[in-house]
């Protein structure tokens, strides 16, 4: 077993203690990690609103399950499984209801950059999304990633290459076009 990172050790205080029934601990694990499991969820929902949604639901679900975690040195991993959950109930959900028009509910996000950011995940494979999305937003490593997406490590390194070189190839585009 290997030894757990200091964020993997703090992480795994906050579960505990929220399964004691810290509510702070709740927030302090909020704090730490939702940016990642934001981003993770909207690789898997491509919606902002379904993203939010997962969101709420992974921090509910980590309260409830927080007595029965086992820590085991992934709990980034544990807390992204039940993202990964709640985002496919989401989708589940979506395809057996009628779409809603979007609503825009971030005024600080201008209208250029969504598009920009829709271009960019809409170039590139729903796993490519993930194992991005996973890497540099959540911080897994490329073995961690595999482990919770169940594909060999070869398979994750692959697929990270090919998604960072058509990001790279679309901001070449972007910047020579807009020049």
């Amino acid at each position: 077993m290997t030894a757990l990172s200091p964020d993997g050790q703090e992480l795994d205080r906050y579960i505990t203690a929220l399964a004691a029934g810290d509510r702070e601990a709740l927030a302090a694990l909020y704090q730490r990690t939702s940016s990642a499991v934001y981003s993770f969820a909207l690789s898997l929902c491509r919606h902002t609103q379904d993203a939010e949604d997962v969101l709420q639901d992974t921090y509910l679900q980590a309260a409830l399950a927080a007595e029965r975690y086992v820590p085991q040195g992934r709990p980034m991993a544990w807390l992204l499984t039940i993202a990964r959950n709640a985002a496919l109930s989401r989708l589940r959900l979506r395809q057996r209801t009628a779409p809603l028009e979007e609503v825009d509910w971030e005024p600080t996000v201008t209208d250029e950059d969504r598009l920009v950011l829709e271009s960019l995940l809409a170039g590139l494979g729903e796993q490519e999304r993930q194992i991005v999305a996973l890497h540099a937003v959540a911080g897994l490593k490329h073995r961690e990633i595999g482990e919770l997406l169940g594909l060999p490590l070869a398979t994750v390194l692959s697929k990270y290459s090919r998604a960072l070189k058509k990001l790279r190839a679309y901001l070449r585009e972007e910047v020579a076009h807009g020049a």
